[in-house]
């Protein structure tokens, strides 16, 4: 009951905040130039809705690994486990992109707001057509100095669940020389996808040192990148089980 009633006033502030916020960074943002404009439209508004996160609901982030990304953009594959990754890793790299559906900017507010800072938004129901956007937009981007940011499972994976990389990320990292940065988090044990109520804890989050992709193909690079994240959540999940 408790964490329903937290929960809900989460929810709240949430909606609220996505309303103002997505209003004034549609009217204000696209003037910005990149980063501010990332900074301003995206990193102002996720902050604020994980310190409310954190007040409502008692779910904080512990973060192991941050020197290990690059001053470079590179190419970022986040383990999807619920919107708490969504939210979290906006913060680690600025600016950024995302690859995401385009179904997302319809959303009012949140949708036209993320607009603004130009993610890569693809149509699931053409792959093929969603690959070459995304090898396109995503150079493009990369090249402009903007990390693409990616969750390579393709969809949420419930905590404690491994699913294959789909070869997107991988694929442009090849094509582009650039390296790739690996995140696993645990944050599906306390934000669980499709679930109202929050459990109170200390997400930790894990980032890899870069993989080189110069050189290699992207199913070289996938499998270095696969490897890492399920030995990472295995560690995870094991003290998870068997705290110290």
């Amino acid at each position: 009951m408790i964490a329903t009633s937290r929960a809900a006033l989460f929810y709240a502030g949430y909606i609220l905040s996505t309303i103002v916020w997505g209003t004034l960074a549609v009217a204000v943002g696209w003037l910005l130039p990149t980063k501010a404009r990332f900074n301003f439209v995206i990193g102002v508004w996720t902050r604020m809705v994980l310190k409310w996160l954190a007040w409502t609901c008692g779910i904080r982030a512990e973060v192991s690994g941050r020197e290990n990304l690059p001053k470079e953009p590179c190419v970022l594959l986040v383990k999807h486990q619920s919107t708490w990754d969504t939210l979290f890793v906006q913060t680690l790299v600025s600016p950024q992109t995302t690859l995401i559906k385009r179904e997302l900017l319809w959303i009012p507010f949140f949708g036209w707001a993320f607009a603004v800072t130009r993610p890569i938004a693809i149509d699931r129901r053409a792959p093929r057509r969603a690959f070459k956007r995304l090898l396109e937009a995503g150079a493009e981007r990369l090249s402009a100095g903007i990390t693409v940011t990616l969750f390579p499972e393709g969809t949420r994976v419930p905590w404690g669940e491994q699913r294959p990389f789909q070869p997107g990320g991988a694929a442009l990292a090849a094509r582009t020389g650039r390296p790739v940065v690996v995140v696993a988090h645990d944050g599906g044990r306390y934000w669980p996808a499709h679930h109202f109520a929050k459990r109170p804890g200390t997400v930790r989050l894990r980032i890899s040192e870069p993989i080189a992709s110069s050189g290699k193909k992207y199913s070289e690079i996938n499998a270095i990148a696969e490897d890492w994240l399920a030995s990472e959540m295995r560690r995870l999940e094991a003290s998870a089980t068997h705290p110290s």
